[in-house]
Formats: C-alpha cells, sequence, structure tokens
C-alpha cells in the first residue's frame, strides 16, 4: 500500500458525520506507539469505519501490509462497496442529483426534493449505485450531516436547509476507490474483525459514543442502540485483543463533561495493561450554537 498512499494524498472523509475523529487525528498521532509502523507486515483494522477520517489518514501515511474496515451499517459499508467497484457509476448518478436539486430555488421545493430522496432511500431499489448515491445526498442535505434511523431501520433525520451543498466530489471518490482496492470491507459485528488480524495489527475503535447528556443521543445509527452493555461488551474484546498481543486505541465521550463523578469508563477500563487519557474536543452537533464549544474526550489504550 506503500504507493498509494502517495497517489491518494487527497483522499478524505467523503461524508460528514456526527463524532467524526479529524479534529482527533493530531491527538491519536500522538498516542500511537512509537513502533508501531517500523514493521512492514502491520495491518490497520477499524471496527467501526463510519466516515473513516482516522482510517484515510492512517492508510495514507503509513506503510502498511494490509487494512481491514467494518461496521454494522449495511448501508455505509454498501456505500464504501460501490465506490471501490464502480466509482464512475456512482459520480454520474450524484452529479445528476446535485444539478436536480441545485437547480431548485426556493426551499419548499428542495425541501420536497429531500423529502422524495428519503422514501426512496428507506424503500430501497435492487440498484445498489441508486442506493450509495441516496445515502451521500442525504448526508449532504440532511440537517448536521447526521445518520439516524428508528425502530423501522428507516432515515428519519429532517431537511437540512443547505443552499447548494456540495454532493458530487469525483476527485475524492476516485481517490478513494484507489486505495480501497487493497482493503477488506466487512459488515457485521465488530467481533468478526479478529478473524482477519494478523500478527502484527492495531485495532482502532471509535464506537457510538455514549451520551454524556439525557438530550445528546446520536447512537441510533443502527436498528439497536448502542447502550452501557454494549459498551461493557466492547470493553470484554478489547481484553481478548490484549491476550492475544494485539495492541488498539479506542476513542469515547468523556462522561466527566457532565458528572465530575462519573467514572463508567475509568472503572470498564481499570486494567493493568490500560491507559486513559483525556484530550479536548470541540462539540459541533448541537442544535443550539451557543452549546457547542470545548469539551473533554477520551482515549483508551493497551500500551
Amino acid at each position: 500500500m506503500q504507493n498509494q498512499k502517495i497517489k491518494n494524498n487527497l483522499a478524505k472523509p467523503f461524508l460528514k458525520w456526527a463524532g467524526g475523529k479529524t479534529q482527533l487525528i493530531p491527538a491519536i498521532e500522538a498516542y500511537l506507539p512509537v513502533d508501531l509502523t517500523n514493521r512492514s507486515d502491520l495491518t490497520y483494522v477499524e471496527p467501526f469505519i463510519g466516515s473513516g477520517a482516522v482510517f484515510f489518514w492512517f492508510i495514507q501515511k503509513f506503510n502498511i501490509k494490509k487494512a481491514v474496515i467494518n461496521d454494522i451499517n449495511a448501508e455505509l459499508i454498501s456505500v464504501y462497496q460501490i465506490i471501490k467497484s464502480v466509482p464512475q457509476e456512482l459520480i454520474l448518478f450524484l452529479k445528476e442529483l446535485e444539478r436536480n436539486y441545485n437547480d431548485l430555488r426556493a426551499e419548499t421545493q428542495k425541501r420536497s426534493f429531500f423529502m422524495d430522496i428519503r422514501s426512496k432511500f428507506n424503500l430501497k431499489t435492487d440498484n445498489k449505485v441508486e442506493n450509495a448515491g441516496y445515502f451521500i445526498f442525504l448526508n449532504r442535505t440532511c440537517f448536521n450531516g447526521l445518520y439516524r434511523v428508528n425502530s423501522k431501520n428507516f432515515f428519519n433525520v429532517p431537511f437540512g436547509k443547505y443552499v447548494k451543498p456540495r454532493i458530487s466530489d469525483p476527485k475524492n471518490i476516485l481517490a478513494i476507490s484507489e486505495l480501497l482496492q487493497n482493503v477488506t470491507i466487512l459488515n457485521g459485528d465488530y467481533t468478526e474483525t479478529l478473524k482477519h488480524a494478523s500478527e502484527n495489527s492495531f485495532f482502532y475503535f471509535d464506537p457510538p459514543y455514549k451520551p454524556i447528556s439525557k438530550t445528546a443521543s446520536f447512537n441510533a445509527y443502527a436498528k439497536h442502540d448502542f447502550g452501557d452493555k454494549e459498551q461493557e461488551r466492547l470493553a470484554k474484546f478489547t481484553e481478548l485483543l490484549t491476550e492475544k498481543n494485539h495492541r488498539w486505541l479506542l476513542s469515547n465521550s468523556d462522561p466527566k463533561n457532565i458528572d465530575p463523578a462519573a467514572v463508567f469508563f475509568d472503572e470498564l477500563y481499570d486494567k493493568p495493561s490500560n491507559t486513559i487519557c483525556r484530550i479536548k474536543a470541540r462539540r459541533m452537533i448541537n442544535a443550539t450554537a451557543a452549546k457547542r464549544g470545548e469539551i473533554n474526550e477520551i482515549l483508551i489504550m493497551n500500551y
């Protein structure tokens, strides 16, 4: 993958994503194991890929043997697979969506167009390129780029009121497609990624964050919420990785932002092999501008 990181230095996330990790990359880089990339047989594994900010940065910066990405969200993974296999078809479809949407002048017309696409996306068709295009369109035109589904697994984020959003980005899609050619793309439970690990593997976990207030819940990006029981199951999985001598780093919200006495993650990852660090991040997805600002997030690692 060494040549790819040179060719594809423009590749970046193709989605806006609540909790995207672009702003945390400097901190993540600072906390990587110092000897991580000294060997040429490294396997990078990201079990909760989301928009892939850390993934795109990592595989273009370091010389790695292979990469494995996964997500439980089948619609999201289908987009990655379409970009990998038929990027030109997706680009043409996105260009048409962008042209048709941006030709509309009135907000009511744009809202109506958005709702029509949302209905088509929820109904699904046999055309995977169209479904992938609808996914990206909705991400670019819905409120704050959120991905949220209801109990019926229907996308239900409202209209975002963007006047002229960028929906089609051909250069980036082609760059991503090239990067993905040697990447294993999985759709399932994160534990399945262990089957694809090698002796020298590094796992980065960006699970749905634990809500830090009663009104801040953005973890319903699949039919079933990722609650405390799931956070505990993930912690058990990291213990298994440690037993198998795999190194890992995990990011999550810090409950201490709301309650200084909250020790959920401190207790959950209280193992001799683990280190917990608190870093500064900016909250950008609150509907109220005044409530956006700098908060703590946590990084947990087994080295």
